[in-house]
């Protein structure tokens, strides 16, 4: 517990722990949207997330450029910014009918914001901490940052289903969807992660429901995902939030003194 008597290994472990319930979170939810909602292959949504590792490979270069001209704490403070926008910018403009290139300029901006933090924050954890206390500080902030993309795959993916489930059923009771069968629909929704909806259509014909009336269904069903996938973007925006505020106490105590 020595390690967290240094202000600038505890503040940046905090740092890293709520960026990345942000980061992590929200990588949860996209290639489940891409797939289930926008009917997208496993590779094809593999390649619409080439954005974000486009991104994240420019913002290595750039990081690497503005080492010794700008404080690290401050490359990780423009980094989380970048990657708060992006965030933003998906829960605005995530849209089923315009498909994944409503959200690739996001991915590519996000990309470029986690290249930009994660390349500089670990050192910005470890800048005072002993020589012999390395091993033991890389460890503890290495897992900080993995009980926190715990913790946001978890509370995201809450948001996401919990949201996913009031969406569509408010839209399946404007469609006059008895609330039985409605309540049915929307849980084999949150169960399958959203998997079912390309096969939700079949099995409402099987079950007589009328072609016309089975298209609006899934519609709703992909509408409702999508307002998930929307309202999950919201929440790791707000981590993010907190995680933008917590940078700025990062920085070595001893440099200021």
């Amino acid at each position: 517990m020595n390690l967290f008597k240094i202000a600038s290994f505890r503040n940046g472990s905090i740092a890293a722990l709520i960026i990345s319930m942000g980061e992590f979170g929200l990588l949860f939810a996209i290639p489940l949207w891409l797939q289930n909602v926008l009917g997208l292959s496993p590779i094809d949504s593999g390649l619409v997330l080439l954005f974000l590792a486009g991104g994240a490979f420019l913002a290595s270069g750039a990081a690497g450029a503005l080492s010794g001209k700008v404080a690290a704490a401050t490359v990780v403070r423009i980094g989380v910014l970048l990657e708060l926008v992006a965030v933003g910018t998906v829960a605005l403009f995530a849209n089923a009918e315009v498909g994944w290139i409503s959200i690739a300029p996001s991915l590519f901006i996000y990309g470029i914001g986690v290249g930009m933090a994660t390349a500089q924050l670990t050192g910005v954890i470890m800048v005072d901490v002993p020589p012999a206390m390395s091993g033991q500080g890389s460890g503890t902030q290495s897992t900080a940052r993995q009980v926190g993309s715990a913790l946001g795959i978890a509370v995201l993916g809450t948001m996401l289903f919990t949201g996913t489930q009031g969406s569509i059923d408010s839209r399946l009771a404007e469609l006059k969807v008895p609330s039985e069968q409605a309540t049915q629909i929307s849980q084999i929704v949150v169960d399958s992660a959203g998997s079912a909806i390309p096969f939700l259509k079949d099995q409402l014909v099987a079950q007589q429901v009328p072609a016309a009336m089975a298209d609006k269904i899934v519609a709703a069903a992909g509408d409702g995902f999508t307002e998930g996938t929307k309202f999950s973007a919201w929440a790791a925006a707000g981590f993010l939030g907190l995680g933008f505020l917590s940078t700025f106490r990062l920085g070595s105590r001893k440099r200021k003194e």
